[in-house]
């Protein structure tokens, strides 16, 4: 029996293969693979992009990049708009096109964000050996430096004959739309093989659905969850991420109005509900607020849902202090689950919380609990009243006058982006979500540079909606070169640029453990050598118009709040830059974060800052 087949190369079946992936959940179609990012070299610039063209924008619409880590950026900011239903493909060259995709893939897996990688490689005929930027190995000659992908991705092949593609690529759309294995998915595809033609199945071509699954709690795992909500006095819910990509906002909201169980949030899931909705008592851990960190000290049972329960969540495990705390995961996975020796609830987000709802009627919190945390909801209400407030319209402002200002102007589906320096723990404590997307922090993998490329992203996925950037120098410094990028596609994202002369962040961290602020400044060294001279005369504002950015300078709050509006208002990539004064207005630290001291130093700072982490890490307790 024959078969039907189209002789193509590898890339060109790739790329209409790509063009047939599709993800549905409750009755819903996406395309799974919307469009694809690439630099060009002479590692991928004859076949992907050969291919690319061949197959015209109405097949795989094609977006230009200026660096590859910030395209994995901008296409992470894409699927988690999208709720990780529909994702973006990156091409790059061989040798350092494809070692740059590196961060990008990590930040992906860590925040379980679905991208696919396809960088360059080594000729698999070894016909041209060495070629240009290929790294050689004196014992492990199929070793590439795409290599360095592995670690960072979920799924990951070399494709070094053409057949090879066939069951590979079907392998990386399953991990891509498997809401538990989702993350970084790369095809590193050597160069020869990319244009190598093929007689491929037509039935490859076919559209093909994956299926996003919602499961249903096992009735063990559920009936044990209720005994331990109707058991506990002092419950308490932590909303992760995990909470907006199964869009189980609603369910959420339907399951605290039913029992009364108050809400704390972590950076992936704040937003799950609206921030004045009285259950919400912001975020939590070590950037959280005092109401939402005292219910945690004195919770009895935990449920969390979606959440990985980082670090910065629990307070480097000496949040929750009641002896006898036990934990309820509500995850997909059981990876995460199972953490601080839970009882399970697998389950998808929504399906969990409905099952939960359910089970639970009739079941409230005692009332006096629900007017303890309210209470604690209208006292750190005030917090942030005064922390936004700026009492001179003519002041330079302070940094959470900034967030004021920004607050002041957007409306509830303006999405507000972040992902390093000091401003996610003042986002965290302070910011009032309005909608599900509107707070958009990678805190995962906190990493500098993700804001301009990420605001790309989500202008693609979301057509319409205001995007505002929020960065610092530092993290401005680190990658700008994604402006080119939004002016080049005609994308008005806002970027909020504030200057405040070096690493504000980790000066502060570096403070408190014994570093002296050392090597966070940017300023001139002076004469013993430190940077502790004058600042560097670095005109950002004026870097941003040179790469195509309106630029609107503020130098007081009042020029910072037009300024705002200006930009909102606009139809093109628009800066506005604005120089903060130090002066610390956000509240501090409402619970501890765990960066190890010198044990022994000779410098006063050190030996000071070693005594308080002595202090703090007896706290520290494993949950078991």
């Amino acid at each position: 029996m024959s078969r039907s087949t189209l002789r193509l190369t590898v890339a060109q079946a790739l790329v209409r293969f790509l063009a047939a992936q599709y993800t549905e959940r409750d009755g819903v179609r996406h395309r799974l693979i919307a469009g694809t990012w690439g630099i060009f070299g002479h590692g991928n610039v004859a076949g992907i992009g050969q291919a690319l063209l061949e197959a015209g924008e109405d097949t795989m619409p094609f977006h230009q990049g200026r660096n590859e880590q910030a395209m994995v950026h901008a296409a992470v900011g894409y699927a988690r708009q999208l709720d990780r239903l529909s994702a973006q493909a990156v091409t790059t060259s061989i040798g350092p096109g494809a070692t740059n995709l590196v961060t990008g893939a990590a930040l992906a897996t860590v925040n379980r964000l679905p991208v696919l990688l396809l960088p360059g490689d080594y000729f698999a005929t070894r016909a041209a050996d060495p070629l240009l930027q290929q790294l050689e190995h004196p014992v492990e000659a199929d070793l590439s430096v795409n290599d360095t992908l592995r670690p960072v991705s979920r799924y990951f092949d070399r494709i070094t004959r053409p057949e090879a593609l066939i069951p590979s690529a079907l392998n990386a759309m399953r991990v891509l739309a498997d809401p538990v294995e989702t993350g970084a998915v790369t095809l590193a595809l050597p160069q020869d093989v990319q244009a190598e033609a093929y007689d491929w199945p037509e039935e490859f071509f076919a559209d093909r659905v994956w299926h996003v699954r919602r499961p249903a709690p096992d009735p063990a795992e559920l009936a044990a969850a209720v005994e331990a909500v109707r058991g506990s006095r002092r419950p308490l819910i932590v909303a992760g991420g995990g909470i907006h990509h199964s869009e189980a906002e609603a369910a959420l909201k339907a399951f605290v109005e039913a029992t009364g169980i108050p809400v704390a949030s972590t950076q992936a899931g704040k937003g799950s509900l609206r921030h004045d909705h009285p259950a919400d008592v912001g975020g939590v851990g070590h950037t959280g607020t005092a109401v939402a960190d005292d219910l945690a000290r004195t919770a009895d049972l935990v449920i969390g849902v979606g959440t990985r329960y980082t670090d910065f969540t629990t307070a480097s495990a000496t949040l929750f202090q009641e002896p006898g705390v036990r934990f309820v995961n509500l995850n997909v996975a059981a990876f995460d689950a199972h953490k601080l020796s839970a009882r399970t609830l697998v389950a998808d987000a929504r399906a969990g919380l409905e099952a939960l709802t359910q089970a639970l009627a009739g079941h409230r919190v005692d009332p006096a609990y629900e007017a303890e945390y309210r209470a604690g909801k209208e006292r750190w209400e005030q917090v942030v009243d005064a922390a936004y407030r700026a009492d001179d319209e003519h002041a330079v402002p302070t940094q959470t006058q900034v967030l004021g200002a920004l607050d002041a102007v957007v409306g509830d589906d303006d999405v507000v982006i972040n992902a390093a320096g000091s401003l996610p723990g003042d986002l965290h404590k302070l910011w009032r979500a309005r909608s599900p997307r509107q707070y958009h922090l990678e805190y995962g993998y906190s990493c500098m540079g993700y804001e301009i490329p990420a605001g790309i992203g989500v202008q693609q996925a979301a057509p319409g909606t205001p995007v505002w950037s929020l960065v610092g120098d530092g993290t401005y410094l680190m990658m700008p070169t994604e402006i080119v990028t939004a002016v080049q596609e005609g994308l008005p994202v806002n970027l909020v640029l504030i200057q405040n002369h070096g690493y504000a962040s980790i000066g502060g961290l570096s403070e408190t453990v014994g570093g002296e602020r050392f090597g966070t400044a940017y300023r001139y060294r002076a004469p013993d050598g430190t940077f502790t001279g004058d600042p560097l005369p670095v005109d950002l504002a004026a870097n941003a118009a040179s790469l195509g950015m309106d630029v609107l300078r503020a130098k007081t709050v009042r020029e910072l709040r037009d300024a705002l509006a200006t930009a909102r208002a606009s139809d093109r990539p628009t800066c506005v830059y604005v120089e903060t004064d130090p002066t610390p207005g956000a509240p501090g630290a409402e619970a501890w974060w765990d960066v190890p001291v010198a044990e022994v130093a000779s410098r006063e700072a050190a030996t000071r800052a070693r005594e308080t982490y002595d202090q703090n890490v007896v706290d520290r307790r494993r949950h078991l």
